[in-house]
């Protein structure tokens, strides 16, 4: 699939060479820098040094005071708490969060419950509100969900059981009538920060806890590790709180990491390497999500909270399995996805791919929906059918809101949430086609043709020479990076091929590139396309690439990774 580079120049020269002279740091770095709105020693300190000092007061937030107070209460009164999460990553990591924070207070009066996917789906449910009138539970925290349970709130408060919701997700337009409904993207939270995970959205309430009970906010800090595994595998942006907290968080994985973390790290290999956003991304958060996909999230929140190593590596094993099972139908609905894609997507006209069908596995849709946005770029949605409900994923573009695009069809759903570039939906088997037909339409008409053609943004074009050891210092001071806070891409033009280029693995390329004397090895990650382009010009390319360091066999060195090559 052919790309489109921008590289976003930055014309002020003059400010280029001030802030490189105040700063004492190379140009190249300036350039990246004001393009970030960092344009002052004052603006570049906190951003190259992330401090918990910076991190907002949580009683910004909405409702955080009757939050606090209610929860407060139940402690002091000895009552029993449930922690209420959702099964993806974000939800585990929130629940062990709060649950290992109170169970510390309290004991065994606190307890967790992360519904199944597949039996009871999303959210809070009256069945599992009924099991805590049953356990004499007088107060349900929820987090990572429950911002749109009305109707299942409403039904809490018949039966005597207060809730307190912690969520990040965008409301509808009625809030349910809990105790207190913290979401910093209700439109009447005044809290600065609207991008929280709902795991920080749950740190934030302990903070508020932790002041309310005079205790001090720094015995927190040895959970920022379970905070940031939850923020980065929700792909948040990585600005603000947001950047404090997984940087922070990140450290402690790298020095000194809890026991259900050290025993992931030993099974996934990466116990001997820097753990970094990356990593987390798709090496950590696809095991703890696969239990969660493919039977019980909560044995996600038993490894986290494990209490010895022992037992922590039992429940890693078992991600493990989970994940090579969830990896096996993953690949086997992917290809059913393809053929009928191909059967039935056309490409000329077709600005959106819906598909769906009876059996797939929920628990994989979708991450088939981002496969398949990747090799065609268009918005996707997968949709699973058992006993004539279909239960959906959607995955976009950059231009596309697809969560809007839903929304405006709400009309043959059941329900809906999400966001921008990901969401979820319930539907009738009967209301696919037309649901299909006006998704595909609104499609039609939101999304430009050059939508349709995926986008490098480069910061600037650089020789090789300028990667010297201090730079590569200061890039990556730069980190963690992740959305709205991305590794700097830079363009080389005339890079010369030295030797052989490879393919390596399942579809990888593999090259040494030179310039000026200066040579690098590089690795284009699905790539393994590019090699006659490489040869049939001469072994000469220019690059679109981020500069990363690589470990292997103990060595440690400097490597592009390959973004696009022309």
């Amino acid at each position: 699939m052919e790309q489109k580079w921008e590289i976003d120049h930055v014309t002020d020269e003059e400010e280029v060479n001030r802030l490189a002279q105040e700063l004492g740091i190379p140009e190249v770095l300036s350039r990246i820098l004001l393009k970030r709105g960092i344009d002052d020693f004052d603006k570049a300190r906190p951003y190259f040094r992330p401090d918990l000092e910076q991190l907002h007061d949580p009683f910004l937030m909405k409702d955080m005071d009757l939050a606090v107070e209610r929860l407060h209460t139940a402690l002091t009164n000895g009552e029993k708490i449930l922690v209420f999460g959702d099964y993806d990553v974000d939800g585990v990591s929130g629940c062990s969060l709060l649950y290992m924070v109170l169970a510390k207070m309290v004991g065994s009066k606190v307890s967790y419950y992360i519904p199944d996917r597949v039996s009871e789906g999303y959210g809070l449910s009256k069945s599992a509100i009924s099991k805590c009138v049953e356990k004499d539970i007088s107060l349900i925290v929820t987090v990572d969900c429950g911002v749109t349970a009305v109707e299942e709130v409403a039904f809490a408060n018949e039966q005597g059981v207060d809730v307190i919701i912690s969520d990040h997700h965008e409301p509808g337009e009625e809030l349910p009538a809990a105790i207190a409904v913290l979401d910093p993207k209700r439109a009447d939270c005044p809290y600065p920060f609207k991008e929280l995970a709902g795991v920080g959205v749950g740190f934030k309430f302990l903070q508020g806890l932790y002041h309310r009970l005079g205790l001090p906010s720094s015995e927190l800090d040895d959970f920022l590790d379970i905070v940031a595994i939850g923020s980065c595998a929700d792909i948040v942006p990585l600005v603000d709180e947001n950047r404090i907290l997984v940087r922070h968080g990140l450290d402690k994985i790298n020095f000194n990491p809890r026991n259900g973390l050290k025993a992931l790290l030993e099974s996934t290999g990466l116990d001997k390497k820097e753990v970094n956003v990356g990593l987390v991304v798709f090496v950590l958060a696809p095991r703890i999500n696969a239990v969660g996909r493919m039977g019980d999230a909560m044995r996600g929140v038993q490894l986290v909270s494990s209490r010895s190593l022992q037992e922590a590596r039992g429940f890693a094993r078992e991600l493990e399995k989970e994940n090579k099972v969830r990896r096996s139908v993953d690949e086997n609905t992917f290809n059913e996805a393809l053929e009928m894609a191909e059967e039935k997507y056309d490409a000329e006209n077709d600005r959106a791919i819906v598909l769906h069908k009876d059996g797939w596995h929920p628990g994989v849709i979708g991450i088939v929906a981002s496969r398949l946005v990747e090799r065609h770029y268009r918005p996707t949605i997968m949709i699973s059918v058992s006993d004539g409900v279909g239960k959906g994923s959607a995955r976009s573009i950059a231009n596309f809101n697809v969560y809007e695009a839903i929304r405006d069809c709400s009309e043959f759903l059941s329900a809906f949430g999400g966001h921008k570039y990901a969401a979820g939906l319930t539907i009738d088997a009967e209301n696919i086609p037309p649901f299909v037909e006006k998704f595909k339409k609104i499609a039609g008409e939101r999304i430009e043709d050059e939508d349709l053609i995926p986008l490098v943004k480069i910061d600037c074009e650089v020789e090789l020479k300028a990667f010297d050891e201090r730079l590569i210092r200061l890039l990556k001071l730069m980190g963690p990076f992740g959305p709205q806070n991305t590794r700097p891409v830079f363009v080389s033009r005339g890079l010369k091929v030295i030797g052989e280029p490879a393919i390596v693995g399942t579809n990888h390329l593999k090259m040494s590139l030179e310039q000026g004397g200066v040579r690098m090895s590089s690795i284009g990650f699905n790539m393994g396309h590019h090699i006659d382009r490489v040869i049939d010009n001469g072994r000469v390319v220019d690059c679109a690439y981020v500069v990363e360091e690589n470990f292997w066999n103990g060595r440690k060195e400097l490597q592009l990774r390959l973004k696009d090559i022309k």
